[in-house]
């Protein structure tokens, strides 16, 4: 049993008469620690942005553009990163902002509408990343099929979009997952501390 949890029984066996006290002091403890999870959430954001970053040190990334500029993508695959840099940085700025709403709350409805819209951001997060994997990975591969159209029997056509297929469901699983583990139990703890709020705001 955890600080809000005691506070909560504490409060359910008070008189009467002290109950607002002990409602305002439970709320205060549930935006505190709903502030230090949006707060880890924008942390490891951060974190997440400065190692996945930190890998082109040890990948030939010359090689790699190489193989793009072969399969006609070179455009493609410069833009769309400087796109979505754009986006992931505002991803960034939108968890900073909303650590800073959550932590300025005065009151419970409001804290329970930033709670919703911190969940509602770091879904959209994870969803543009997935999304943002399969498109590149399905575009290199129908990039590959046209280069090598001449060269492919109807049968490795389809065994190479199978395997693609196969590989985008594979990584995006893998990177689901590991969303899970950065972001999903931070998420939970949130959504306990919505519903807490949700039936501390039921009795006021």
């Amino acid at each position: 049993m955890d600080l809000l949890d005691n506070y909560k029984k504490a409060w359910k066996n008070q008189p009467e008469e002290e109950s607002k006290f002990s409602t305002v002091e439970i709320y205060k403890l549930a935006q505190s620690r709903s502030s230090s999870i949006v707060k880890w959430i924008f942390i490891i954001g951060i974190l997440e942005f400065i190692i996945l970053n930190s890998m082109y040190f040890f990948v030939d990334m010359d090689e790699a553009y190489d193989e793009y500029k072969k399969l006609g993508l070179e455009n493609f695959v410069y833009y769309s990163q400087i796109l979505a840099y754009l986006i992931i940085f505002y991803f960034l700025i939108m968890f900073y902002k909303n650590y800073q709403k959550i932590s300025t709350s005065d009151s419970t409805k409001l804290l329970m509408k930033k709670i919703l819209k911190t969940r509602k951001t770091v879904r959209n997060y994870m969803l543009f990343n997935l999304g943002y994997m399969a498109l590149l990975l399905i575009i290199v591969s129908v990039a590959n099929i046209n280069l090598n159209i001449d060269d492919l029997s109807r049968k490795q056509i389809l065994l190479i979009v199978l395997l693609t297929l196969v590989v985008t469901i594979v990584a995006l699983a893998i990177l689901w997952l590991f969303y899970q583990l950065l972001y999903g139990f931070l998420l939970r703890k949130l959504n306990r501390n919505y519903k807490e709020l949700a039936k501390l705001d039921g009795n006021l």
